[in-house]
Parts: C-alpha cells; structure tokens; sequence
C-alpha cells in the first residue's frame, strides 16, 4: 500500500528538503500527492487528495498548524498527522504527554523512516481527536502549567503545581494531588518523568517515585530514608538523591 501525503509548510526549502527525503526514503511507501505553503490551500488539498498521511508545519503566518482541526467535521479527519516543528524542549514534552507524533527541525531522514512506518501501523483505525485537542491545550501558554492526561474516554487538565507526587505501578502511574484525589494513568513513570524533566520542581527520588519537591515537609534518614509529602504520604528515597533533593528545595 503506497500511502498519499500532503505537506504544508510556509517555507518553500523546508518542503522541498523533506519532500526530497520521503522520495529517498519511502518511495516504495509514500507519494507526495500536493504541497501547500499555508493551512487554508492544505485545507481545500485534503479534501480534494484525500491523503492517508499529512506533514504539517505548526508555525505558519496566518493560521497555526494546530488549527487545522478547526476546519473539519470529526467525520472527514481520516488522516494521520506528523507535525513538524522547531519547538523548544518544553513545547516537545506537550507533543509527547499528548501522544501525537512529530518531527523536529531540522528534519533527520532516518526519523522520517520512523514516522511513516507508524503512520502505516495506525492506517484504518480511529482517530483519537482527544489526542489533537490534548495537545493544543497543551501548547496554550495560558495554560502552561497544565499537563493533559487521559483517562478512559477524557482528557483530564491537571495543575502542575497540585501533583504532590507520582508513583510507578508496572506500566501504569498513580498520580496523587494536593486535594488527595488520586489518578491511574495507562502510562509508566519513565514517561511521566521525561514530560516533567524541564519542570525543576519534580526529581525522581526513587525506582518507584516522582515527586514535586514543593510538597516536601520532612526527610527522615532513618529505616534507609524517606521523605514526607503533605506531612502525610511517606515516599521512599535513594542515598544519592539526597544531595539534589536538597539543591532543589534551596531554590524553590
């Protein structure tokens, strides 16, 4: 199955550049059908190609590449989307909790290669729009501090600032908030913790746990160490986090 892809980026080298990889790349696999230089003539190129696969800029003068939803029924988004970006570290940790899949610039052959193959593997099967509206909620600068995670059929809109801690249970996280109400996350903490790596606030402390330093009342060095959150959840402590529990809870 050769699958049709559409580009639509404002900077005519940068659709050429990657329009020449796919060619060197994924030929067998993807035929670059149309190219767009705004969102507006991606818009009428979908609905004329009806593409399987769509690599779309973010920043683009006019329209932003997120706003491509807008101009859609639910019903007509049977496409797979790549967004290519520039992004700073903290913008790429919302495409990564909202699950959408994205190539940064400058755009490396061989992550081209990667994100074709999964496009294939998700041909046919539903479209998780939460996913896209995840991730404009995330990238919302008015809401910053807001992390996106889903819970069954929802997006919940969690406060960075109200996680007290998060704990690993196999390959799902427990999330515990400041109100004491607590979430199962279908995610591993190792997820959790490259999402929350740019936040200063929230170390790993332990195999087990991801905490938010703001919530530290006491470290106990007895019974191997452990700390207490709340003044109420006790969470374990490895030696050698220690020292940088310490540094951090200095410069809060």
């Amino acid at each position: 199955m050769v699958l049709k892809a559409i580009i639509i980026d404002d900077e005519l080298r940068a659709v050429k550049l990657l329009q020449a990889i796919i060619e060197d790349t994924c030929l067998e696999d993807v035929s670059v059908v149309a190219t767009c230089n705004d969102l507006p003539e991606g818009v009428k190129a979908i609905k004329k190609h009806k593409p399987d696969l769509v690599f779309l800029d973010i920043e683009m003068p006019g329209y932003s590449g997120l706003q491509i939803l807008d101009f859609f029924n639910e019903d007509e988004i049977d496409f797979e989307i790549v967004f290519t970006t520039a992004y700073n570290d903290y913008a790429l940790q919302a495409f990564k909790l909202s699950a959408i899949d994205y190539l940064l610039k400058p755009i490396q052959p061989e992550l081209i290669r990667e994100a074709v193959n999964r496009a294939i593997n998700k041909i046919n099967k539903p479209l998780n729009l939460q996913r896209y509206n995840a991730l404009r909620q995330n990238l919302d600068t008015e809401s910053s501090k807001k992390v996106a995670v889903a819970i069954g059929q929802s997006i919940k809109f969690l406060n960075m600032d109200e996680i007290v801690f998060i704990k690993a249970d196999g390959a799902y996280s427990e999330i515990v908030m400041s109100d004491d109400n607590k979430l199962v996350i279908s995610k591993n903490l190792k997820h959790f913790e490259d999402i929350l790596s740019s936040i200063k606030s929230f170390i790993r402390v332990h195999k087990s746990y991801l905490i938010n330093t703001k919530f530290v009342s006491e470290y106990v060095k007895s019974d191997g160490g452990y700390l207490i959150l709340k003044e109420k959840y006790e969470v374990n402590i490895t030696h050698d986090k220690v020292e940088k529990l310490l540094q951090v809870i200095g410069t809060n």
